[in-house]
């Protein structure tokens, strides 16, 4: 039976990752704590993330909640809280809280500062230019994503990207194959059009002449 390209487009070979990755995913993530909770390898994390931050969107966006009252009213419960463990602690037989506990680490600190140097570090190489396809892929993005700001709510569409940050990879870990096989066609069908919009409309636009 002859195969067809239509075909052979629809089934493309298993060594090809449209997707531009040959490793595994949790290896691209930095195989740490953070790429353990993309991909809900620690079931328990990943969901008490998803419920705290599910809880800070119920409390802002719905309840209209104010950042300052929340802050402030932490603080105070916090306060409150010390200091009865404090006062307390010899009738509850509770060691008093530690004031070094809440205090950052300076490891914690170095991987902050690390991370935001890489991040200002990829923003200065993707603005001068030695990436013009990345250049206007960025400034589409974020024009994209004002647009949508002014539609959608800061809370809501941030609360957004976070459900898709923390379920979308460990989904495509789950259906890599599905969804390379589907990126893969929907990949080949746009080349198609781009390649008959190119013959049919780009070619056809009269040119003028080239200098010497």
């Amino acid at each position: 039976m002859p195969i067809y390209s239509s075909d052979s487009d629809d089934h493309p070979r298993p060594s090809q990752k449209p997707l531009g990755h040959q490793r595994p995913l949790h290896d691209i993530l930095g195989r740490g704590k953070f790429a353990d909770v993309l991909l809900w390898k620690n079931k328990k994390l990943s969901l008490g993330i998803l419920i705290g931050v599910t809880a800070i969107w119920f409390l802002f966006e719905v309840a209209e909640y104010h950042f300052v009252t929340l802050l402030c009213h932490l603080i105070l419960a916090a306060m409150i809280i010390i200091f009865i463990w404090s006062n307390l602690a010899d009738l509850i037989q509770r060691d008093p809280p530690n004031v070094y506990s809440f205090q950052l680490s300076e490891a914690g600190c170095r991987y902050l500062h690390r991370k935001i140097d890489k991040l200002l570090s990829m923003i200065y190489y993707v603005s001068s230019g030695n990436d013009w396809r990345l250049l206007f892929g960025a400034i589409a993005f974020l024009w994209m994503l004002s647009v949508l700001g002014n539609y959608v709510s800061s809370w809501n569409l941030l609360y957004f990207a976070f459900v898709c940050i923390e379920t979308l990879p460990a989904l495509y870990e789950r259906y890599e194959n599905q969804v390379d096989h589907l990126a893969g066609k929907s990949r080949r069908r746009a080349k198609k059009l781009y390649k008959k919009f190119d013959s049919e409309v780009l070619d056809k636009i009269p040119r003028g002449p080239r200098l010497e």
